[in-house]
């Protein structure tokens, strides 16, 4: 009996305790919880679909038919900050002490048309008491580093433009101005859309040089409200490059506007889903020249496995970095969860994480009688593009060696080789991947003067989830030698002939290695594996 009293005892306390720490007791708990109820409504009326949230937390509901929404799940006396959002209308928020009913939140709808009288803000901090950075110091360190923070001062960039080498103080082919000396070209329509909006074709780089305003900045970002893509095929219409493509939405005087990718930051702020979607990134990530296709990079992802999965361009380009804060918590800003934040570092081919991350290398090396049979195989895991994209003189080269046992390279008697164009790697065994240009007037090739006409000559980019196999024949040396099989895939920036002529400083990123050696026997088709690398 004493042991039943005991238990029940302890069960007793249990109980007590227990509902204490899920707490039972407590005002936060669902016993004790409260609600928020009232209506979303505009100058004509109830909002249909309105979001409506606790700002900065997944609390989130959606106006009904008649505009009514309630909140749960809140703490009596606890003030929170309710805001709402519709597709037109600017963020609004309000106060509110739970629990609390009838209350009303009215949405202000924005402009639908351009201003070209407005002032494009600059991000520097202490320009201006509007200046970006003022308020996003921990976003303007991740901009000034990216590359589309520098379009207007990057050297390679002008030396393309203007057909000098890196420095700008000597003529090198091939540049833009240098073929069409007459004109601005349309380069600016993605590299300084800020001034191209008031400027298509007339708007000549070295005018605005090093001008932040001009070139691909907050405010410019930021005052996109959309983009102009053909219904019928999901992508950018012809000859419409860069802010051609883009729905620029400057505010009228007195008034302002942000677009952003949450729905709880208030006026001037709005929430606009595109923003986090590929579909932002197309009108400078896919266009022509010619009737060529050059920037490919968006009809890529449209036509791989990653658009059918809602993987974006954004999730792999601007992961979160572990930000809890977007903007200053004295002007405003509240912690967001991390994941929510995305990082402004905007990686790309300059990245040699993101590079080493995005294929693998798998080889295999055989005797058969006196050959030596190598396979190799490169899968593009990691991209939802080809690999390399975009610019026409990026491309991989592939290096395949076969050693003996004085480290002497064993002849090669069939399989690929690296091209001509393939710098000091030109003739030894491998390939390359490219999208080769070829010039229609000359017949030159490879070119990256796609400013005039060219065709494409080959292309075998690897596209995403794809694998290219090749495989390699070389002589066998004496029997009980140890050879060694090295396999290298490195990232070149530009064809090898006009990097070195245009003085770029920019050496091959290794992407990947792999190896492996065997023991030669005399007996026909019998290798010893000694090691094997993926």
């Amino acid at each position: 009996m004493k042991i039943i009293f005991s238990r029940f005892v302890f069960l007793f306390v249990a109980l007590i305790f227990g509902g204490l720490a899920f707490g039972f007791d407590n005002p936060s708990s669902a016993a004790d919880a409260v609600s928020i109820s009232g209506s979303v409504i505009d100058a004509n009326g109830p909002i249909q679909g309105a979001s409506v949230r606790i700002r900065a937390t997944d609390n989130q509901v959606y106006s009904d038919t008649s505009g009514e929404f309630t909140l749960e799940g809140l703490n009596p006396g606890e003030q929170v900050e309710v805001t709402a959002w519709a597709d037109g209308y600017y963020v609004t928020s309000l106060q509110v002490v739970p629990p609390a009913s009838g209350i009303s939140l009215t949405l202000r709808p924005y402009h639908g048309t351009d201003n070209p009288d407005y002032q494009w803000i600059s991000p520097v901090a202490g320009s201006s008491d509007k200046a970006c950075g003022n308020c996003h110091p921990m976003i303007m360190p991740q901009w000034e580093v990216n590359a589309h923070g520098q379009a207007i001062s990057n050297p390679r960039f002008f030396s393309m433009y203007n057909g000098t080498d890196i420095s700008g103080l000597n003529q090198v082919a091939p540049g833009y101005l240098s073929d069409f000396p007459d004109t601005a070209g349309n380069c600016a329509n993605c590299h300084a859309p800020g001034s191209a909006v008031d400027g298509y074709l007339t708007t000549n780089m070295n005018n605005v040089r090093g001008e932040i305003t001009a070139g691909i900045h907050c405010d410019f970002c930021h005052k996109v409200g959309g983009v102009f893509l053909n219904g019928n095929t999901g992508t950018v219409f012809p000859n419409s490059p860069g802010v051609r493509s883009q729905k620029v939405l400057r505010p009228p005087s007195n008034d302002n506007i942000f677009f952003g990718p949450f729905d709880d930051i208030p006026d001037p702020d709005t929430y606009l889903p595109i923003i986090s979607e590929s579909q932002f990134c197309a009108p400078c990530h896919q266009f022509s020249f010619w009737g060529t296709p050059i920037y490919e990079s968006y009809n890529e992802w449209l036509n791989s496995s990653y658009a059918n999965e809602g993987i974006t361009c954004q999730n792999c380009h601007m992961p979160p970095n572990g930000d809890s804060f977007f903007a200053l918590p004295e002007v405003g800003g509240l912690p967001h969860p991390p994941e929510s934040i995305p990082s402004h570092l905007q990686v790309g081919a300059e990245n040699t994480e993101l590079l080493q991350n995005s294929v693998e290398l798998f080889v295999d090396l055989v005797q058969v009688g006196g050959k030596i049979i190598v396979s190799v195989e490169v899968t593009n895991t990691d991209v939802g593009h080809h690999i390399p994209t975009d610019h026409p003189g990026r491309h991989l080269i592939l290096i395949v060696e076969v050693l003996d046992g004085q480290d002497k390279p064993l002849p090669q008697l069939s399989g690929p080789k690296i091209p001509d164009w393939g710098g000091s790697q030109a003739g030894e065994p491998g390939k390359a991947f490219a999208k080769v240009l070829r010039d229609t007037e000359s017949g030159n090739f490879p070119v990256v003067s796609y400013w005039n006409q060219t065709s494409i000559l080959s292309d075998n980019r690897v596209a995403a989830g794809e694998t290219d196999s090749s495989t390699y024949t070389f002589a066998a040396p004496s029997a009980g030698e140890t050879i060694r099989l090295l396999v290298e895939l490195r990232f070149r920036r530009l064809f090898y002939d006009t990097l070195s002529t245009k003085g770029w400083d920019n050496p091959d990123v290794i992407m990947e290695q792999a190896s492996k050696s065997i023991i030669i026997n005399p007996w026909w088709q019998i290798y010893l594996p000694l090691t094997n690398a993926r």
